[in-house]
């Protein structure tokens, strides 16, 4: 057994892990991790942000566009809080972040001494926002808590793990072995329901299937379109499902169809999603059937009582599904006709939504099919959550039910380094921007040619609508007083421009496309309608 330090042996364990990505910022309890990472840049680049927070969105951008697992690296106590926010967006959308924690010194752990960066109970604090957390107490300890941290990501239901390890177990050094990443199986489904389900399914009238966010964590696409296509069922996609299947398939329908589709049909099967739908008027019916097959078993019945519920992998839940439905499956006619008028119709009513309809279709008609675009917390964001189409899997980014102002840009980051060679989009808003404007500075040190699209109203928009139209124009904290945004991008070395309605910004995204350099576009608005109503219906 070799002779390792702590940080030594964080390192190798991550290599032997594969990690080829870090997102961190250096601190006194992390000098013997960061000085491990200079001797392993061959194989691990670590990417410095300008604040904790950006390394968890970089985190989680990266591991949702690449499907793999994105780390972060922060300080411990007000280090460990900043990146918080990312965690929890993380979070909320199954996203595999793997946070590295620093903690202090092993002997002063929850002794209230006033250590540098101390907070009590750190370990149980973050515990909130991830699946599981770990600490090594001694050098020896660290390969077998990165063993058990990454089986936690790869196993069930991602979502964010944290470790952390104290700076004189950092320092310290043992004779260390490193294992082997732990084996992992996705569960398969119980053979007995999935056949149960797949009766159900091909005796069906009108299946409806109802994809969420668990079809591109589990990279299931591929089998989600065989079922689909073979049950002629519409597939109605969750903001966190866009991308599943092509919006160009007459079958992919948003979350503005869905009342519809869901009131019409006899069978649902709801994979990979929480399936709450708490503003939609629509109930199970008694005629109704309904499956629900999910890789988290907490979530089978969580919302609503399924008649069959299958605690499965999408992709192999799927697969199986498809073959045992071909045995049974009844005739169908083509619905090609009426979903395709269904598709045409609801995007007429998205249309009316202005300026926001023609401002995000202005960015999906300049960006390649398998550009990414970052959904923000912005009234154009809003929009794209049901009017923007999505045409290849992990290609669409939002917050998910966390609603995270201000994720956009550095998530966007993030994405492009996990996506290099495409082209990445942030709609962001004056407000939520500047929440992590400081990342210019990590766009251009590090040359990441993400594209900002601001839109900038000089307010927390929709806060300020809200505090007219439900609070008689009682307006208070939500107006803003900005920068010149490209005076703003130039004076960091990034080229910005400002465009003044979408006929400009085709032009300025085109530009900033061909330049391949990180970009800010300015867009001036003004007050924007309310929409809330159309998505919620």
């Amino acid at each position: 057994m070799p002779q390792m330090t702590g940080g030594e042996a964080l390192v190798a364990s991550l290599r032997a892990h594969g990690l080829e990505v870090i997102f961190g910022l250096p601190g006194v309890q992390l000098d013997w991790a960061f000085n491990a990472l200079y001797d392993a840049q061959d194989d691990i680049t670590v990417y410095h942000t300008r604040h904790e927070q950006a390394t968890s969105y970089m985190a989680d951008g990266y591991a949702r566009v690449t499907g793999k697992v994105g780390a972060c690296l922060v300080v411990p106590g007000p280090g460990l809080l900043n990146a918080g926010a990312g965690l929890s967006t993380a979070y909320a959308c199954s996203s595999p972040v793997l946070c590295i924690a620093g903690q202090i010194n092993s002997k002063n752990i929850e002794a209230g001494r006033g250590d540098l960066h101390e907070i009590p109970h750190q370990l149980e604090m973050i515990r909130s926002v991830t699946k599981w957390a770990g600490r090594a107490m001694a050098p020896e300890e660290v390969p077998g808590l990165v063993v058990e941290a990454f089986r936690q990501l790869r196993s069930g239901r991602p979502r964010p793990v944290e470790i952390e390890i104290p700076p004189d177990v950092l320092r310290a050094t043992a004779d260390v072995t490193i294992p082997a990443p732990a084996e992992v199986h996705a569960p398969e489904g119980d053979p007995d329901l999935l056949e149960q389900a797949a009766k159900a399914l091909g005796n069906a009238r009108s299946p409806l299937i109802y994809a969420g966010g668990g079809i591109l964590v589990g990279g299931a696409w591929d089998e989600l379109k065989a079922l689909a296509e073979l049950l002629e069922a519409p597939v109605v996609m969750t903001g966190e499902g866009k991308g599943a299947l092509s919006d160009r398939h007459y079958l992919a329908q948003n979350g503005v169809a869905g009342g519809k589709l869901l009131r019409e049909a006899d069978v649902i099967l709801a994979v990979g999603t929480r399936f709450y739908m708490p503003y939609s008027p629509w109930r199970l019916g008694e005629e109704q059937t309904l499956i629900q097959l999910d890789v988290d078993p907490e979530e089978v019945g969580r919302n609503t009582t399924p008649h069959i519920g299958i605690v499965a992998d999408a992709r192999k839940g799927l697969a199986a599904l498809a073959e045992r439905a071909a045995r049974h499956n009844r005739s169908r006619p083509s619905r090609k006709d009426e979903l395709t008028a269904l598709k045409e119709g609801i995007e007429d009513r998205l249309f009316e939504v202005q300026p926001q309809a023609s401002l995000g279709l202005a960015v999906r008609e300049t960006l390649p099919d398998d550009g990414v675009i970052i959904g923000g917390m912005t009234q154009v964001g809003y929009w794209s959550w049901a009017g923007m189409p999505i045409y290849e899997p992990r290609t669409w980014i939002s917050a998910g039910y966390q609603g995270t102002l201000g994720f956009e840009y550095a998530t966007a980051l993030g994405a492009q380094i996990g996506a290099p060679g495409r082209k990445v989009v942030a709609l962001c808003g004056d407000g939520g921007f500047m929440y992590n404007v400081q990342e210019l500075s990590t766009a251009a040190r590090f040359n990441i040619p993400v594209v900002a699209v601001v839109f900038n109203d000089g307010a927390f928009g929709n806060v300020r609508r809200m505090q007219k139209q439900d609070y008689g124009g009682k307006l208070i904290a939500s107006d803003l007083h900005n920068p010149d945004f490209v005076l703003l991008a130039q004076s960091f070395g990034i080229e910005g421009r400002r465009a003044n309605g979408a006929e400009e910004l085709k032009r300025a995204l085109t530009e900033a496309f061909a330049d391949n350099r990180p970009y800010l576009i300015e867009v001036p608005v003004g007050e924007m309608p309310d929409m809330w109503n159309l998505l919620m219906g």
